[in-house]
């Protein structure tokens, strides 16, 4: 895996969310700046695996033949949904402990609901802009 530009804004975005979501939710905490980078770096991490897993998920229930497969695959992908949080919670406090909180489940959906759509407008902004580091479909 190699480091791209756009990886980079990704995080730098992330960072901004997450900065915003720490002043306005008192639930959200990070005890220092770099910290919040950190985390920011950590929360880029996972969400491309989850990304990727949920990818794969929907791939195969679109190519699934059998009915049986494609209900597997569903149902995989409703408990993707909800785990990918409870994830993102326990690696937090895997690697930081209580220097950083995300709130409860709640608040660490709409962080990543928010991360997400973040995440989509700038390099949607990037790709009109000519800029070249945003990749298609991303």
């Amino acid at each position: 895996m190699r480091l791209r530009a756009i990886d980079l804004v990704d995080v730098f975005v992330y960072l901004v969310v997450l900065g915003v979501f720490i002043q306005l939710f008192p639930q959200v905490i990070s005890e220092t700046f770099l910290l919040a980078l950190l985390t920011a770096v950590l929360l880029k991490l996972m969400l491309e695996v989850v990304l990727w897993v949920k990818k794969r998920i929907v791939g195969q229930i679109r190519g699934a033949g059998a009915s049986w497969v494609r209900a597997v695959n569903v149902v995989a992908l409703v408990l993707v949904l909800p785990g990918s949080k409870f994830l993102v919670l326990g690696a937090v406090a895997l690697f930081f402990g209580d220097a950083v909180s995300l709130g409860g489940f709640f608040q660490v959906t709409a962080l990543i609901i928010t991360l997400m759509l973040a995440r989509s407008g700038v390099r949607r902004l990037l790709d009109r802009t000519g800029d070249g580091t945003a990749t298609p479909g991303a």
